[in-house]
């Protein structure tokens, strides 16, 4: 029997588009999934921060699942988030994903409560001992306990199911941390990261690919982001990663996280409706400053046109610059034997 398919490229983590109800609209959810494969991404990942798991019901969290994986019919593995409120309902969601046929679940630390080093173990260890599916761990400080390196290197060796990790925290030292404790003994295990502004670095030092919330609204840059870089075409790959840092940064900095996501696909022509979480007044108006700054930085991509108040010009990028800031990094790559 054929070893599962290694978590390598770009996952797409998805909103989930809503009806004039706030009930899931499944017909833009599918013409969605279609359109992300169409443009070249590696996998999906529903249920993440980007899907607004939390304010979801269960129900409605295994069925986005159902919709996804019938839509996507084995074209690209899925990378199903299955983090409940506790080890016997994420065990419940991780046997009813694999019977979907998802690829893996995605799972974060435990939340809320935040838990030492050893509780983060124990909690996991317990869902990889009754998980039928791989599991990946899913660190995101800002919101959970943190998964710290010894905990991790201590999962890869005690449990095979857990295949993957992917890291939030935009840290690359502690990326490169993990990477050293743990690929030597677990070379099939899987490093992706969920920080878009770093993903060209965080691919040059190891990691196999990444969760990206702009690949939601941009997958033909993440995707040729990402080939760009593993086909050593440095240059060219550093140009597009300060591109795609600009939307990154109206994306996630300009709103409330997910909104300016959610703004971007409205842009690329999908009905998105409106999220759950209630917005003030001024919160609306920021938001339609956001819409024509993600509008001008999509216009610069061709994407979409120009918003109607028309968009300023950036200042030229210098290549030479851009080159001498590949030279450092490949250098310093190379004393470290990285390259």
């Amino acid at each position: 029997m054929a070893a599962p398919q290694r978590l390598t490229g770009i996952y797409t983590p998805n909103i989930v588009p809503l009806d004039d109800r706030g009930e899931i609209n499944e017909p833009e959810l599918r013409r969605y999934v279609d359109w992300l494969i169409d443009r070249g991404v590696h996998g999906l990942y529903p249920n993440g921060s980007t899907g607004e798991f939390t304010r979801f019901t269960a129900e409605e969290r295994r069925r986005v699942i159902e919709i996804m994986a019938d839509q996507t019919r084995g074209r690209v593995p899925i990378l199903a988030g299955a983090a409940e409120a506790n080890t016997r309902e994420t065990i419940r969601a991780c046997e009813h994903y694999h019977k979907l046929g998802a690829r893996a679940v995605a799972i974060v630390s435990p939340f809320y409560y935040k838990l030492s080093p050893a509780g983060v173990y124990a909690y996991f260890k317990e869902i990889a001992d009754n998980s039928p599916i791989d599991v990946t761990l899913y660190n995101i400080p800002l919101f959970a306990s943190p998964i710290d390196v010894p905990t991790v290197q201590r999962l890869a060796e005690d449990c095979p199911r857990i295949v993957a990790i992917k890291d939030s925290s935009g840290d690359l030292p502690h990326m490169m941390r993990m990477i050293a404790a743990v690929r030597p003994t677990r070379p099939d295990f899987s490093f992706l990261t969920g920080w878009d502004a770093a993903l060209m670095p965080m691919l040059l030092v190891g990691c196999d690919g990444g969760t990206n919330a702009t690949s939601g609204v941009v997958p033909e840059v993440t995707r040729k982001l990402y080939d760009l870089t593993i086909a050593g075409k440095l240059t060219e790959a550093l140009d597009l990663q300060y591109r795609l840092l600009k939307l990154f940064d109206a994306m996630i900095f300009s709103s409330e996280f997910p909104e300016g996501v959610r703004a971007g696909m409205q842009l690329r022509g999908f009905q998105t409706g409106i999220g759950r979480q209630p917005q003030s007044f001024n919160q609306q108006l920021q938001l339609d400053k956001v819409r024509d700054q993600l509008q001008c930085l999509l216009a610069a991509e061709g994407f979409t046109d120009e918003p109607l108040c028309g968009c300023s010009t950036p200042a030229p990028v210098d290549p030479e610059a851009i080159a001498r800031i590949v030279q450092g990094v490949v250098g310093e790559l190379k004393k470290r034997g990285m390259a």
